[in-house]
């Protein structure tokens, strides 16, 4: 049986609702279970990081449909192999292209690891979260290419509503600390 591929407008949705979706949680998980309050104002991530209090960190939940758009234009040509191959064939893309080798030194990339001054041990300490974002990510999409239902239309669109509520109100909240 052959996946149904989507139209452009369902392909988005699904790549913006499901990246904002695991981008969140895997933040928030992170952000406790890491306690990156902590890690970004007290070590040398603090020269690199803002401030967990900052505006822009609480509006990045909410900003994540600009790179959600990005993610669907790029994948976009290769979307009935992304379908059709396993999930792990888009993580792997993703663990390969975007985290690991990226092309500038970003803390947890190969460049970051030979360029920079981190040491290993905050290079490796966010790649869990990156990892598992990024496999639930990949993960969450095949599976909903593949098997569309309208219950998780309405879901995603209840979870964006949601995440994006709580990054306005956090938006104010730092405008007004």
């Amino acid at each position: 049986m052959q996946s149904p591929v989507p139209t452009f407008g369902s392909f988005w949705w699904r790549i913006c609702a499901t990246h904002t979706i695991t981008y969140f949680v895997a933040g928030v998980l992170a952000f406790n279970l890491l306690n990156y309050e902590q890690l970004y104002s007290q070590t040398e991530l603090r020269l690199l990081m803002r401030p967990t209090s900052s505006v822009w960190v609480a509006a990045g939940p909410g900003l994540q449909f600009i790179r959600g758009t990005l993610f669907a234009l790029v994948l976009w040509p290769a979307r009935a192999m992304l379908v059709e191959k396993s999930w792990l064939v888009l993580w792997g893309l993703f663990a390969g292209l975007a985290i690991l080798g990226t092309a500038g030194p970003a803390p947890g990339s190969l460049e970051g690891v030979v360029y920079t001054t981190l040491p290993l041990s905050r290079h490796l300490i966010g790649l869990p979260e990156v990892l598992l974002q990024t496999a639930a990510f990949s993960f969450l999409f095949v599976s909903w290419c593949r098997r569309p239902a309208r219950w998780m239309n309405v879901a995603s669109v209840a979870a964006v509503v949601l995440i994006a509520t709580m990054s306005l109100f956090g938006v104010l909240a730092a405008l007004s600390a």
